[in-house]
């Protein structure tokens, strides 16, 4: 389980995230959504330990990461996949992917691998390909394959869906919940502006205003597309009734 209690981040003297609070169950799919701006990509960025956290805490399996270098942090099992994927252009696609595993000599990374790519064949046909020879959705998938090489216990995935093809989301969407499937216990934290492919993925939805967590919903509760400005916690219970 990872437990988000009361954090709070001040980047530049500005302050970011305002007692923040979350919880993602051992083997669930929880989604974060909020507007551009409100704090979910630094909520994330806090959670892999590359932004301070001025108060609160962060626990993994009961275990505190306050303190932990962000490595160290991986080597706890938690893949992170960033916004803009932060592939290494000079490596193929199957070298990215093996990363974090040279990285924290992961023993049975062969094993990842192959498993990587029975749940993404179309990433394992871009293997020796450069990866800046790869589009900008192909980058997408890659770099998810790359969050599931560490992300044996916690996967953390900002904005996968953002700028790529309804197809390809759908296909993104499938390979988030077979790992989920496959890998017993492994918890999936995804941040999106809308709600849109969220409701397919995630089985408990958080909305983040101005770096606070505001209402906790259900996908059936959510809105199809984008945050209303009144979605409050009075009409998730509304529409959940």
């Amino acid at each position: 389980m990872l437990k988000v209690d009361g954090a709070t981040v001040k980047i530049a003297g500005f302050t970011i995230l305002r007692g923040l609070t979350l919880e993602v169950e051992t083997g669930r799919i929880v989604g974060l959504i909020g507007r551009n701006g409100a704090g979910k990509t630094t909520t994330l960025r806090t959670i892999m330990g590359l932004v301070d956290l001025q108060s609160g805490n962060i626990q993994l399996e009961g275990q505190s990461l306050v303190g932990l270098a962000p490595h160290v942090r991986a080597q706890r099992g938690i893949g992170y996949m960033p916004e803009d994927r932060r592939l290494i252009p000079a490596m193929t696609v199957e070298q990215n992917i093996l990363l974090p595993a040279w990285a924290r000599d992961i023993p049975n990374a062969d094993q990842r691998l192959q498993t990587i790519y029975k749940l993404m064949p179309e990433v394992k046909e871009l293997a020796s390909r450069g990866s800046t020879q790869c589009s900008g959705g192909q980058q997408k998938l890659v770099a998810l394959a790359r969050s599931f090489m560490s992300g044996s216990k916690l996967l953390l995935l900002d904005e996968p869906f953002e700028g790529v093809a309804p197809a390809l989301s759908q296909r993104l969407v499938r390979a988030v919940k077979e790992l989920a499937e496959s890998e017993q216990g492994v918890s999936v934290l995804v941040c999106e502006s809308e709600f849109k492919w969220a409701r397919l993925l995630a089985e408990k939805i958080y909305v983040i205003e101005r770096g606070e967590t505001t209402q906790e919903t259900t996908p059936a509760a959510a809105p199809a597309h984008a945050v209303p400005d009144n979605f409050t916690t009075a009409r998730a219970s509304e529409l959940t009734s």
